[in-house]
């Protein structure tokens, strides 16, 4: 008997009235909403405007469901269209089965549209975006724990995930809990690009393509230990192929693009500010504020002199300097050289 262990959800429908509230669904929706709020913020640091990010992901998040469902659905057709099976299954997206790969590749082409019409760089987007990304995957991976799905291999390990279900051919056992893992390794690619942005600043599309090789490293150990079905090529599952294909297109476009495009975009929205300029204008009105201080200060100073009474500025009575002493010297009149030698026989 296990002692320490991942319980599996009882359920992962609810049900409001007649509507359904599945898992799966909400932690995908969740996800969004991290992806393009992150990549909102990302995208007014790098100078864009606000509110770009989602009006491209109007297009980028349809395009990226669709494409995640084809790959899921081509990869493993024999569960929706071999004998005995409904095909209708196929279109029931809240039931789990989305592949990444296509969703990666199918909503770059939404993403590409969004940005064309609005005259965006898509390498520049997909960088703002790239964190995100990785944050709305490892949200989303939940929604397997949810369904009792995509585990790994049988273990005793104190966090071994124990599956209750035995529906679809599972067997009801303590197993490695592979969601979790892919959604820890998620957080630490989207943590190790944000860095990586930051130290050497990554443009043009390297950011983007970083989160996709780290992706592709941790994709690749986890899917060696999953045990759902799967078509394998030369012993390897299909998705571990196609990890390491990724892997190294992604690393020899940082590669190229770092010699060919080095440094950062200039300009990644049309008629929007860059940082720079936001901080030059700024200080200019900064400095327009100081002197307008200062022209302020002088005049209140002018105006003070001005409103001045005459006794302050001729001087108070009795002082030196006073009117009263001006006139009394005034009043006397200048001695005489013979009343000054009176004065001294007398």
């Amino acid at each position: 008997m296990e002692l320490a262990f991942i319980p599996s959800p009882s359920r992962s429908v609810l049900h409001l009235g007649p509507i359904p509230l599945r898992a799966y669904a909400f932690c995908i929706i969740i996800g969004v909403f991290v992806a393009v709020w992150l990549g909102n913020k990302r995208w007014i640091a790098r100078g864009g405007r606000s509110g770009t990010v989602a009006d491209i992901a109007v297009w980028a998040v349809p395009f990226g469901l669709l494409g995640g469902r084809l790959y899921h659905v081509i990869t493993d057709y024999e569960l929706y269209f071999s004998e005995g099976r409904d095909w209708v299954d196929a279109f029931k997206v809240w039931e789990g089965g989305l592949g990444i790969w296509g969703a990666i590749a199918l909503g770059a082409v939404g993403a590409w549209i969004g940005c064309r019409r609005r005259g965006i760089p898509l390498p520049a987007y997909a960088d703002a975006i790239a964190p995100g990304i990785a944050f709305a995957q490892a949200i989303g991976r939940w929604g397997n724990w949810f369904n009792q799905e995509l585990y790994g291999k049988a273990t005793d390990v104190p966090w071994a995930l124990h599956i209750t279900s035995s529906a679809d051919g599972r067997v009801p056992g303590y197993y490695h809990p592979t969601f979790l893992y892919e959604s820890l390794w998620c957080i630490g690619v989207a943590l190790l690009v944000i860095w990586a942005d930051r130290r050497f600043q990554l443009g043009h599309g390297r950011a983007f393509a970083l989160y996709v090789a780290a992706y592709c490293v941790g994709r690749g150990w986890i899917e060696y230990m999953r045990v759902d079905d799967a078509h394998h090529i030369l012993g390897l599952r299909l998705n571990d192929w196609t990890a390491m294909l990724v892997f190294l297109l992604a690393v020899l476009y940082i590669v190229i693009s770092a010699r060919r495009r080095p440094g950062r975009e200039a300009v990644v929205e049309p008629g929007a500010d860059t940082p720079g300029e936001k901080d030059d204008e700024a200080a200019a009105a900064t400095v327009a504020l100081g002197k307008d201080a200062d022209v302020s200060g002088k005049d209140a100073d002018d105006s003070a002199d001005r409103a001045k009474p005459a006794d302050t500025v001729a001087g108070r009575p009795g002082e030196p300097g006073s009117a009263e002493d001006t006139d009394a010297v005034e009043d006397v009149e200048p001695a005489t050289a013979d009343e000054a030698g009176s004065a001294k026989k007398g």
